[in-house]
């Protein structure tokens, strides 16, 4: 039995019975207080599906966690930068009409959020590895156009499955 403090508890509670259906848990909740139980695997998948969907993830993305291949990150912009204008930090990162954050979704293959001073990436372990490369550099002080043309060259290479794993 898992506990975590949740604080969009609406958006939990509103997909609750489709959580415990597709993640093969049991979900109960006191105020912001959600304790999940299940399996231990089923738990840990089923934690971050709640967090994902508390940092403001659509139900659809959040739920991409419980597929092998998807991961949930929270990169935090004070560990990256001693500036004190975070909120001009956030204005770089999303871009004018949100172009840089779609080109950057487009990019690395990845979901982003931003809350607060956090910014939420669920993707393929290796496309999030490039995406908080990306972010950081764009904390930094990075051109938009340099993290771009870095993204496109560093790509990561489809691994072709020839039919030897079990």
């Amino acid at each position: 039995m898992k506990t975590i403090i949740c604080d969009k508890i609406v958006r939990v509670i509103k997909g609750k019975r489709k959580l415990e259906r597709e993640l093969g848990v049991k979900i109960t909740n006191k105020g912001k207080e959600v304790s999940i139980d299940g399996g231990p695997e089923d738990e840990y998948i089923a934690e971050k599906v709640i967090d994902a969907l508390g940092f403001g993830f659509p139900f659809s993305t959040a739920m991409l966690i419980k597929e092998e291949e998807f991961m949930f990150e929270i990169i935090n912009i004070k560990d990256h930068t001693t500036r004190k204008d975070l909120k001009i930090i956030r204005a770089r990162i999303i871009g004018k009409k949100g172009s840089t954050l779609k080109t950057l979704c487009e990019l690395t293959k990845c979901f982003f959020e931003i809350k607060e001073n956090q910014i939420g990436v669920i993707g393929n372990p290796e496309h999030i590895k490039n995406a908080e490369e990306a972010i950081t550099s764009l904390i930094r002080g990075a051109k938009q156009s340099n993290v771009y043309t870095h993204l496109e060259k560093n790509q990561p290479k489809e691994v072709l499955d020839l039919g030897l794993k079990e």
